[in-house]
């Protein structure tokens, strides 16, 4: 038995059509590619009256998968595993699965968006709040209030951490520093002067004295 589809004008057997029980024969109105067809214009049609953007089907070639996040055709290995879906691949390459995992960490363990971190740091113009030289790429936060204080460089965050945010540990360092590190002066511009560090050194002795301590007789 076949049935004549009014839109494409095709006669199809009842394989070709869709179960519909409000019909005379219990087959859809329509066959089954016309009804798919129908289906995403109608899904296009309120996309953009909504105002929405609507996703081209993926013609990747064998072996490729478009991501559904950055757009990229991708080889299939770029794809982590995802038993749920259709050909057995997650929808966004490994990269963007990242950086949803980043952004899901940062709102869930300081309340921060990616925009609000981006923000913060161009505040810091870039760099890190401590050294200004390196790269941001760690959310400093207050350790008792769970507030956020800015974004730093690894090492200038590991040091943090290894003095406990310890304001009176920190000031030792910096005395420690002084006394016993060569320091750089500005004498004028482009013109710097080295200042022996505050300890005192031990007087070295010289070459005719420490001959004398050894050859001399004992007792």
């Amino acid at each position: 038995m076949t049935k004549r589809c009014p839109d494409c004008g095709e006669e199809k057997a009842q394989d070709g059509y869709g179960k519909n029980a409000t019909q005379a024969d219990g087959l859809s109105f329509y066959c089954l590619d016309c009804n798919r067809r129908r289906a995403r214009q109608h899904y296009r049609k309120k996309r953009a009256a909504a105002g929405l953007s609507v996703r081209e089907p993926d013609r990747s070639p064998e072996g490729y998968k478009r991501c559904s996040g950055c757009r990229v055709q991708l080889p299939l290995a770029q794809f982590h595993a995802h038993k749920t879906q259709r050909d057995g691949l997650n929808a966004y390459c490994k990269s963007c699965r990242s950086q949803q995992n980043r952004a899901a960490h940062l709102k869930h363990s300081y309340g921060l968006g990616t925009d609000e971190l981006r923000v913060l740091i161009e505040q810091q113009r870039g760099v890190c709040a401590i050294c200004k030289r390196r790269d941001p790429v760690q959310v400093d936060h207050d350790h008792l209030f769970g507030s956020v204080r800015g974004v730093l460089c690894f090492p200038c965050n590991v040091a943090l951490g290894h003095l406990q945010d310890d304001i009176e540990l920190f000031q030792n360092a910096i005395d420690y520093l002084e006394r016993t590190t060569w320091q750089r002066t500005l004498v004028s511009t482009g013109v710097y002067q080295l200042i022996s560090p505050r300890r005192e050194a031990a007087a070295s002795s010289s070459s005719s004295e420490r001959l004398r301590r050894i050859f001399s007789p004992v007792g």
